[in-house]
């Protein structure tokens, strides 16, 4: 993987992006995503978790006991336990990871889905997916819209909304539990201002510059199966317990004289 084209061009576009990260803009939206999941992570236990980031570590406040983070090459990998494995064939385990974390990348990915794919098949069933994108809806959105033919990160991402990840989400079985909106930026602002960020964060309003998906396995209910009684004939109304009409129900000699005895006694 680390030596093909498409690992190439990954590593490029991963390399290309952290000049992003690096400006006042860039440092004020991490930090607001890493505020936004905290919550999430702070308190989720377990034994593995991936990281599959466009910009610095967002997992470090997480307390599972063993993170491991992605890289589309080797030159990009940041310990000897980083995963370096084509984004859709994640060289994992089904259901092995208490929480994945997709920061930024399935908006630079032709094969999206299939990275999307991958991340649930090695989620747990009681484990969370978190997805980072950026919100179209937003100010820089409707900006971007006008900057597509600029290469840099990171306008030249396909952003999709959070509805849209939503039906994707359901196509893998998996039910989006919160959708959270963060970095509110003022008009001609680099920094997510105070201001902005405590009004947008208090509504959830639709309109933040990125959004945080957390995401859980559907939970599939057993099926009832109704039993199902085979009598071969009919029951009769005193097999029931119900009071018997009509004719006397006739005995056998023994049986008569055993009933006589017991009623005159």
């Amino acid at each position: 993987m680390s030596n093909s084209p498409k690992a190439t061009s990954l590593a490029q576009r991963m390399t290309n992006a952290q000049a992003y990260w690096q400006t006042e803009a860039g440092r004020a939206l991490w930090e607001t995503q890493r505020a936004c999941l905290g919550p999430v992570v702070e308190g989720r236990k377990g034994r593995h978790s991936l990281e599959m980031g466009m910009g610095p570590a967002l997992m470090t406040m997480s307390a599972i006991a063993h993170p491991i983070r992605w890289a589309p090459s080797l030159a990009l990998a940041d310990s000897d336990s980083t995963l370096v494995c084509p984004p859709d064939r994640l060289a994992l385990p089904d259901c092995c990871l208490d929480t994945v974390v997709i920061h930024h990348w399935l908006e630079h990915l032709s094969d999206a889905h299939y990275t999307l794919q991958e991340a649930a098949r090695v989620t747990a069933d009681n484990g969370v997916l978190v997805l980072f994108g950026f919100n179209p809806l937003g100010l820089n959105g409707l900006t971007q819209r006008w900057r597509k033919q600029q290469a840099d990160f990171p306008w030249s991402g396909h952003w999709r909304s959070a509805s849209r990840l939503k039906d994707w989400l359901a196509f893998v079985d998996f039910e989006v539990e919160r959708v959270d909106y963060c970095c509110f930026r003022g008009p001609m602002s680099t920094a997510c201002g105070e201001r902005w960020e405590a009004l947008g964060r208090r509504h959830n309003l639709p309109l933040g510059e990125s959004y945080m998906i957390q995401a859980q396995r559907r939970q599939r209910h057993a099926p009832v199966q109704r039993v199902k009684f085979g009598l071969r004939a009919p029951v009769s109304p005193s097999s029931l317990g119900a009071t018997r009409t009509g004719a006397p129900m006739r005995y056998p000699a023994g049986q008569r004289r055993l009933k006589k005895d017991s009623e005159r006694e």
